[in-house]
């Protein structure tokens, strides 16, 4: 009887090992989690793409920045409305009740309101950005995004700070991504010139991400973001930024992927182990 007991004391601790293995597996799995980072490029690319919509139409004072070239985010079926006697003035930028294909590839519905003080190149101008049941492929924004002009550094550059309080509703009832943001975007290249292809831009700064599991992620860009406007992708071609999620560690993204060329491949690393993933 006492060598049968100790058999099944043996198994007992046999199986708390596993257990306690399992448990230390799982909890290692978490860690692995890259979600984070592709809800931070999703949330980053959809109100950048606001910035250049407002741009462009503010531009314009229609459909095609700067002549309307391929890389225009606008579309035949969005309308521009500017109305410049209000003060301050209303860009009204409408793409219809129903999904709209626009240039860029995605569907938009809804409408984009900008409302101005100056031109959009004019040094201390104030550009606010508000929704109207605005959609991106049936996600939908909201919040508020401001855009001042800085004037141009000493680097002859324009600079504009950005600071963005919003949400994106995601498709499917898939949940609720949280968006606060500053930062400063650089014109480096393509102010001068009257095409838009040959734009580039840095961004720097900070973010903070609400994930759809109401869990926060800090998020710092420690290498500025570099986008070239004819990436068809509208992802930046390079740059890091820290993502520091509660009680995980930290990652770091990287969209120096395949040596910065225009693709929708991110690279993040987590405890010194780096995966790839696809941005969404």
């Amino acid at each position: 009887m006492k060598t049968k007991a100790l058999y099944f004391m043996w198994l007992a601790m046999l199986a708390g090992t596993f257990l306690m293995a399992g448990c230390k597996k799982d909890e290692n799995d978490t860690d692995n989690d890259t979600a984070q980072a592709s809800d931070f490029a999703r949330a980053e690319q959809i109100f950048n793409d606001v910035a250049d919509i407002a741009d462009e139409a503010g531009t314009t004072g229609g459909v095609g920045m700067k002549g309307g070239d391929a890389t225009s985010l606008l579309s035949q079926c969005a309308t521009v409305t500017v109305d410049t006697i209000s003060v301050p003035h209303l860009i009204t930028i409408d793409f219809g009740t129903v999904n709209c294909l626009c240039s860029d590839g995605k569907y938009r519905r809804g409408i984009i309101l900008v409302s101005f003080t100056g031109h959009f190149i004019d040094s201390l101008a104030t550009h606010t950005v508000t929704f109207n049941n605005y959609f991106v492929n049936d996600n939908q924004v909201t919040g508020t995004k401001t855009v001042t002009n800085n004037g141009h550094n000493t680097a002859g550059h324009l600079t504009f700070t950005i600071s963005v309080n919003g949400s994106v509703i995601l498709a499917n009832n898939a949940g609720t991504l949280g968006w606060i943001s500053n930062r400063t975007r650089e014109w480096v290249d393509g102010e001068s010139t009257p095409q838009r292809w040959d734009d580039t831009f840095l961004i720097s700064g900070n973010a903070t991400v609400t994930h759809v599991n109401g869990n926060t992620s800090s998020m710092t860009i420690t290498t500025p973001l570099y986008i070239e406007r004819d990436c068809q992708f509208h992802y930046p071609l390079s740059g890091v930024v820290e993502i520091q999620p509660a009680n995980k560690p930290l990652r770091t993204l990287d969209y120096s992927y395949l040596n910065s060329q225009c693709d929708k491949v991110a690279t993040v690393t987590i405890l010194g182990i780096a995966y790839n993933i696809t941005l969404p």
